[in-house]
């Protein structure tokens, strides 16, 4: 029987400046079940990719709790956050963020190599990855050589590279073609079919976000239904 992978209870996020507080987050409560597809709409500047980096622990709430994998991120130490960036969630963003001296194998072999401190394991499982993503032509070149689309599958490929048990994807077609979006997408479903992963996607996707299992809305910092 399936579980809540993710919780947030009450999450808040509030950022300070000496002429106001800005309010991005009020109270969030949203449950995301292991092994399941979730997507999470609404409008420009609501709050989405905020909630996402504080499920990813690359940020923290104002106040809240929240629980990833049954990891406490409200709690968690830099090292412990450290490493559950590192074992339990892959993320994919928009701007792909790869390195660009780099080519698409090294891209990926580098959170393997970080983790596993060997080169032979770490290209044996980016290897097969870029293969699945239809780059093992691919390999040797760096991102500047590649498409939007390409680039953006070996961000895929390296979000997989230490089989995540989450997925975390922010806008990851939203600077891509309708043939690339397309293609981008049935990868990262497949995760959840093929891997058991769970799929989190913040998207202005309309298309995208409907075919997740589960939809939620954000507006004025608080989730719901769309």
């Amino acid at each position: 029987m399936n579980d809540a992978v993710i919780v947030c209870r009450g999450v808040c996020k509030v950022f300070s400046s000496e002429a106001e507080d800005l309010h991005i987050l009020r109270g969030v409560d949203l449950d995301v079940l292991r092994g399941s597809s979730a997507s999470i709409t609404g409008p420009s500047g609501c709050g989405k990719s905020t909630l996402l980096s504080i499920l990813g622990g690359l940020d923290r709430p104002s106040s809240g709790s929240v629980s990833v994998a049954e990891t406490d991120l409200s709690r968690a130490g830099e090292d412990d956050l450290a490493a559950f960036r590192a074992r339990v969630v892959g993320f994919v963003f928009q701007s792909h963020y790869l390195l660009k001296d780099f080519s698409a194998l090294e891209n990926v072999m580098l959170p393997a190599f970080m983790l596993l401190g060997d080169r032979r394991e770490a290209e044996a499982r980016a290897l097969p990855l870029l293969e699945a993503v239809g780059l093992g032509d691919r390999l040797g070149h760096t991102p500047s050589k590649l498409s939007g689309g390409e680039r953006q599958r070996v961000a895929i490929a390296r979000a997989l590279v230490n089989n995540p048990e989450i997925i975390l994807a922010d806008e990851p077609t939203g600077s891509l073609d309708e043939a690339n979006a397309s293609a981008v997408e049935d990868i990262l479903f497949s995760v959840v079919e093929g891997r058991g992963a769970t799929l989190l996607i913040v998207t202005h996707d309309a298309r995208m976000a409907a075919r997740a299992a589960y939809r939620y809305f954000l507006r004025d910092g608080v989730i719901g239904s769309p």
